[in-house]
């Protein structure tokens, strides 16, 4: 017997009440709550939902704990966030600004397993057959184990998918789908749980790794309730600047691999082409000898990248000074520029602050501080740096410098690079044996730090 029920939930981050609200409890939007009718049909008493055997509970100790077996994409930037490449039966969710590249990354991939002998099935929800023949044409992604569908229903794709049975499955994308059984609109917060589920459902049973491409709010969040990151066993997110032409793929879970590894790309007219030495494009329009510029040596999981850290000090024409950020934790610039006033002896309370990671990456670790306390006081002082110096190290609030994890794979990155000089903590210098060619110059306070980077 079928039973409708309304309720109201929020298009921004999907949460959900029994009534109408002007402001969304949840994300504090405002005209976001829509009506949304669901037909609960009761299934009969006895009916199973599966023929699947019932499985009884065992002992944690008698479970094979052998590795997930991986499928190579044919992208090493992508193995790499994977963890290693795809897992059979996976359920994988991609999101990312419109026009970013999430169609054109996927749509490369699946030409890479098809190469390698796999069956792929690629279902377009926003594009017609003939405008994804066109895109794999500009692409040279043609091959005969790619397959092809422009289907938004649900039960369509599914007969789609027993008929061609594929290794490979790609949603572009899950807000377009509907079930038909589900009386709310494509993209609704009920269509999209329900079409996730049921993706879940037969990606697990048949074992074929699934991909489903999502769209992203206007703050950067995959669109849709938030149940869908936890349904699913990996979340990925395409990022990257409309000025700029290079992509990073981040994972922000990963059940089956680290949430810590980027994937870089550039984006050229043939397609997404991988940036295998990612510090040498960051670098290649960085000026020398100029004051307030920096190298600083970060980590992206267990790859070391070298980004240029540039900043900017000068007059205020305002009762309170400005400090802005690009690329790095605003916070963490307050907190530099406070101990190179209180430690240093400089008087910012009169000076605005710029500071910009070049290239539009973006640093979310405390070794950048060191990088950054040097930039601000070399345009503040207008003392050029060296330009051939890299600068890593956690600042303290008392002034110190403080180790910093990997710090030998920073300086043989450096090394790699032609970089002839590194700054870094003293006690980042125990344990280990640096190249040859490279002077490590330890530091413990910040004034050290300066006076070896600036006179």
């Amino acid at each position: 017997m079928a039973k409708v029920k309304t309720k109201f939930a929020c298009t921004e981050c999907g949460t959900e009440s029994p009534k109408w609200m002007g402001k969304c409890p949840g994300c504090g939007a405002w005209n976001t709550m829509i009506e949304e009718t669901e037909t609960i049909v009761k299934a009969p008493v006895g009916r199973s939902e599966t023929n699947r055997t019932k499985e009884k509970p065992r002992s944690i100790i008698d479970i094979d704990s052998g590795r997930e077996p991986r499928i190579p994409t044919g992208l090493g930037e992508l193995n790499r966030v994977l963890g290693g490449g795809l897992v059979p039966g996976s359920l994988l969710l991609v999101g990312g600004d419109p026009g970013i590249g999430k169609s054109t990354l996927l749509l490369q991939t699946s030409n890479q397993l098809a190469a390698n002998g796999l069956r792929v099935l690629y279902v377009s929800g926003e594009e017609s057959v003939r405008q994804t023949k066109l895109r794999a044409d500009r692409l040279g992604t043609l091959s005969d184990n790619l397959f092809v569908l422009c289907e938004t229903n649900l039960d369509f794709i599914e007969e789609a998918v027993a008929e061609t049975e594929p290794d490979f499955l790609v949603i572009d994308s899950i807000q377009t789908v509907y079930r038909p059984d589900v009386a709310s609109a494509p993209g609704s917060v009920a269509q999209v749980r329900e079409c996730t589920a049921q993706f879940m459902r037969v990606s697990k049973g048949s074992g074929i790794a699934t991909v489903l491409v999502g769209h992203v709010t206007k703050e950067g969040a995959i669109a849709g309730p938030r149940l869908l990151e936890h349904m699913v066993d990996c979340v990925l997110y395409f990022e990257g600047e409309r000025h700029h032409t290079y992509r990073l793929l981040r994972a922000v879970k990963n059940r089956f691999g680290s949430t810590n590894e980027i994937g870089i790309f550039d984006m050229t007219e043939g397609g997404l082409r991988e940036v295998s030495n990612p510090s040498e494009l960051f670098l290649s329009e960085r000026p020398l000898g100029v004051a307030g510029s920096t190298v600083v040596a970060s980590m992206e999981g267990t790859r070391p990248v070298l980004v240029e850290l540039q900043a900017l000090v000068s007059p205020t024409h305002f009762p309170s000074p400005r400090r802005m950020t690009s690329g790095i934790d605003h916070h963490r610039i307050s907190l530099v520029i406070a101990v190179l006033e209180k430690r240093m002896g400089m008087f910012l309370q009169n000076q605005d602050a710029y500071v910009n990671v070049a290239g539009g990456v973006k640093l979310d670790e405390p070794a950048a501080d060191l990088a950054a306390a040097v930039s601000l006081a070399s345009s503040f002082k207008d003392l050029p740096t060296k330009p051939y110096d890299v600068i890593f190290g956690e600042v303290g609030l008392t002034g110190e410098v403080r180790a910093v994890s990997r710090a030998e794979q920073r300086v043989k990155e450096a090394h790699k690079l032609g970089f002839k000089r590194v700054i870094l903590p003293e006690q980042s210098l125990k344990g280990w044996q640096p190249p040859s060619g490279v002077l490590l110059v330890g530091v413990r306070t910040v004034a050290e730090a300066l006076k070896a980077a600036l006179e």
